[in-house]
């Protein structure tokens, strides 16, 4: 699995969705892959209807597990051992400390922080952060919105070029992309994707 691309994001579910919710997603994205849906296809969309539906049964063996879920999320980061991030209750407001006017302090602090700035050799002065290129994320087997999702977090704008004439109103699946990986790419820079979605039925 890319780094940028979670398991939720395969599924289009937010990280708390409740296992029901994770599952009615898992099985809406696999009816688009259905078997009536993709006939006649390109063999390059065949390919890429295989890594989708990979992806989504993996996603799903992940999620739809309460101990693999678990143990997932506190992999990535989205979940400590012993508890969630940022419950409610759990902040600044529920141990008794007043609010602070964050406007003052900013005040103060960027005063204090520019004087000290100021004498400091300029080698030792904090540099911009330059525009590094990323990895580019591979998006190929995902359906659009994840896509977008996941390009748009990256920094990146998406190009999209259609592959079916008459498309049916269902989400498009990215078949191909420019630049593929491992290419890198600035915040900023453009990711061409195809898409692909099922032809209407007269």
């Amino acid at each position: 699995m890319e780094p940028a691309v979670t398991w939720y994001d395969v599924l289009g579910a937010v990280p708390d969705a409740e296992t029901r919710t994770i599952k009615r997603k898992y099985q809406d994205k696999a009816a688009l892959l259905r078997p009536e849906l993709i006939s006649g296809a390109p063999s390059t969309v065949l390919t890429v209807v295989t890594r989708a539906q990979h992806l989504l049964d993996t996603a799903w063996g992940v999620l739809g597990d309460p101990d693999r879920r678990k143990r997932y999320d506190e992999a990535v980061g989205l979940r400590r051992s012993g508890g969630g991030l940022g419950q409610p209750g759990s902040g600044i407001e529920s141990a008794g400390m007043a609010p602070v006017d964050l406007g003052i302090v900013g005040d103060l602090a960027g005063d204090a922080l520019g004087g000290l700035l100021g004498l400091l050799p300029e080698q030792l002065k904090p540099r911009r952060r330059r525009n590094r290129p990323g990895a580019v994320p591979d998006v190929r087997g995902l359906f659009y919105p994840v896509c977008l999702e996941v390009a748009t977090r990256q920094g990146l704008h998406v190009r999209v070029v259609r592959l079916t004439e008459r498309p049916m109103a269902v989400d498009g699946l990215v078949v191909d992309q420019d630049p593929r990986p491992p290419s890198r790419v600035h915040r900023g820079g453009e990711l061409t994707v195809q898409l692909w979605h099922p032809p209407a039925r007269e």
